[in-house]
C-alpha cells in the first residue's frame, strides 16, 4: 500500500540528533523512519517506498516534531476579547505549536468543575487549527470536583499560591493546598502550582509606579524561593507529582535538585521570556514586559539556561497570556495597574532557538524541552517525537532565518508583544498536524485530547 506521504529532509531531529531521514505518514501517524548521515545515502531505501506525495524539504530546512505547549490562557469563553481558540490555535500552528493545553483561567467561568469543561470544550470545538488539550483548576471549595474532572479526562490540576490576578479563580491556603495536594496524589494526577508566596508578596516593595525595578521589588525572588520549598515538601509528605510552573528565580535551583535526588515527584518549566529577556534592558514604563513572576536579571537569566542545559529545568513552555490593549496600561506606564502576562505563543520556538544558538546548544535540545519533555509531562505519548507509531505532527524550520517581530504580523487576538522590534532567528515554514499542512485560512482540523490519548 502506498503512503499517504512521504517526506524528504536532508536534516531532521530523530533521536535526539540532527540527521537526514525520510519519514513517511499513513493515515495522519508516522509509519516509517529511515535515516542516515546524508539524504543521498537514503536515496537506495527511498526506492522502496511508494507514496502519493512525496515533499522534498530545502537544504536550509530542518523537520522538527511539533511542539506541544502544555501553559496557554486561551480565556475563551468569558474574556474572549482578550484571546480564543481561533487566533490562539492560528498562532501556535504558525509558530511549529501543534498541541497545545489550555489552563483553567482566565475563562469565565474557569475550569474548576465538570460542567465548566463541557462549557469550554463546546466553545472549543471546530475552532481549533491544531490539538488541544485541558487542565483542570483547584480552588477552594472543589476538592469534590477533582475526581469527576479527573474522570472526565483533564490532564491534571492547575492552582496558585496567591492571588491568581483574577477573583474567580482563588488561591489555595495552605490547609486546602494540602489537601487537594492529597487529593492529587490518590488520583494519580499532576498538580501544576503557581508558586509564589502570597505573605511574602504582601509584605514586599508595592507594585505600583512606572519604575520596573519597583515592580521586580514587588515580586521578590525570596517569595518565589519560599513557595517552590513548600510544593517540594508537601510532594515529599503526600507523594503527589508536582509541576512548578515558569520558574524566574535561579536560586531555587539547588533545592529542586536536592529534592530530585531524595525522589521526589517534581518537574519544572521556565519560558521564553525569562531565557530572552533581562531587567536591566526593561524601560520604566514598559509594561509589555509585565508578568509574573517577573523577569528578573541578566545573571538570573544565565543560571535559568545552565539549569536547563544540567537538566534540573525541565521543559519550555510560553505561559501565553495576552490580553486587550488597554490593559496593559500604556497610558500611564503604571506596573501596578497594567496587566501581567506575555504572548509569546507564536514566537517562542524562535526566542528559544535564537538563545540556545547563541549559546552553542543545539535544535536537538530545543526539540527535547519544546516538544518531548511537555508531551511526557501530560501523558501524550503520541506527541513529541518523530517515530514509527506517533502523530505525523511536525514543523518544517528554517534555522538561519532572521526576522524582526511586528506585533500586527502576529496571530493572536491583541497587538500586543514584548518581543516587538527584536529580532530573533528561526522562521517556522511549515506546520503539519496529522500528516497534513495546516492551512489557516481553511477550516480548522484540530482535535480536543483527553487524558490517556495516544
Amino acid at each position: 500500500m502506498a503512503l499517504d506521504t512521504l517526506i524528504r529532509a536532508p536534516r531532521a531531529v530523530v533521536d535526539g540528533r540532527v540527521t537526514a531521514a525520510l519519514v513517511g505518514v499513513q493515515d495522519g501517524r508516522v509509519v516509517e523512519v529511515r535515516t542516515a548521515e546524508a539524504l543521498d545515502d537514503l536515496e537506495r531505501s527511498a526506492d522502496t517506498l511508494e507514496a502519493r506525495v512525496v515533499v522534498d524539504l530545502r537544504p536550509d530546512e530542518v523537520l522538527l516534531p511539533g511542539l506541544v505547549d502544555t501553559h496557554v490562557h486561551v480565556n475563551e469563553p468569558g474574556r474572549t476579547e482578550w484571546e480564543g481558540f481561533t487566533s490562539a490555535t492560528r498562532a501556535a500552528a504558525r509558530g511549529g505549536v501543534t498541541t497545545i493545553v489550555d489552563m483553567p483561567l482566565n475563562s469565565v467561568p474557569p475550569t474548576t468543575s465538570v460542567r465548566a469543561l463541557e462549557a469550554k470544550r463546546d466553545v472549543a470545538r471546530g475552532q481549533a487549527f491544531v490539538d488541544v488539550g485541558f487542565w483542570g483548576g483547584a480552588v477552594p471549595g472543589n476538592l469534590e470536583e477533582l475526581g469527576p474532572l479527573h474522570d472526565e479526562g483533564v490532564l491534571g490540576f492547575k492552582c496558585f499560591l496567591l492571588h491568581s490576578g483574577v477573583d474567580e479563580f482563588p488561591h489555595l491556603p495552605p490547609d486546602d493546598f494540602e489537601a487537594a495536594m492529597r487529593e492529587t496524589a490518590r488520583l494519580g494526577a499532576l498538580m501544576i502550582v503557581h508558586a509564589e508566596d502570597a505573605h511574602a508578596i504582601e509584605h514586599a516593595h508595592p507594585a505600583d509606579g512606572r519604575a520596573y525595578a519597583g515592580f521586580l521589588h514587588s515580586r521578590p525572588r525570596g517569595a518565589e524561593n519560599l513557595a517552590i520549598a513548600q510544593v517540594i515538601e508537601l510532594a515529599r509528605w503526600t507523594g503527589a507529582r508536582a509541576h512548578v510552573l515558569h520558574l524566574s528565580s535561579s536560586d531555587a535551583l539547588p533545592m529542586i535538585r536536592s529534592a530530585r535526588d531524595d525522589g521526589v515527584a517534581l518537574s519544572v518549566e521556565t519560558c521564553p521570556h525569562y531565557l530572552t529577556f533581562a531587567a536591566e534592558e526593561i524601560s520604566d514604563g514598559a509594561t509589555e514586559f509585565k508578568c509574573c513572576p517577573p523577569i528578573r536579571e541578566a545573571t538570573n537569566r544565565d543560571r535559568l539556561w545552565d539549569g536547563l542545559v544540567r537538566g534540573d529545568i525541565d521543559l519550555v513552555v510560553t505561559d501565553h497570556s495576552p490580553c486587550t490593549v488597554d490593559l496593559k496600561a500604556f497610558d500611564s506606564g503604571d506596573f501596578g495597574k497594567a496587566w501581567g502576562g506575555i504572548a509569546g505563543l507564536q514566537l517562542g520556538l524562535a526566542a528559544t532557538w535564537t538563545g540556545a544558538r547563541a549559546r552553542g546548544l543545539g535544535l536537538p535540545d530545543v526539540a527535547r524541552w519544546m516538544a518531548e519533555a511537555p508531551a511526557a509531562l501530560v501523558g501524550l505519548t503520541a506527541k513529541g517525537r518523530i517515530a514509527v507509531g506517533l502523530d505525523a505532527d511536525l514543523a518544517v524550520f528554517a534555522p538561519d532565518d532572521e526576522f524582526v517581530v511586528e506585533p500586527a504580523a502576529l496571530h493572536h487576538k491583541n497587538p500586543v508583544s514584548a518581543y516587538a522590534g527584536r529580532t530573533l532567528t528561526g522562521v517556522v515554514r511549515q506546520t503539519w498536524l496529522h500528516g497534513i499542512p495546516v492551512d489557516i485560512d481553511a477550516a480548522p482540523r484540530g482535535r480536543l485530547l483527553r487524558r490517556g490519548d495516544a
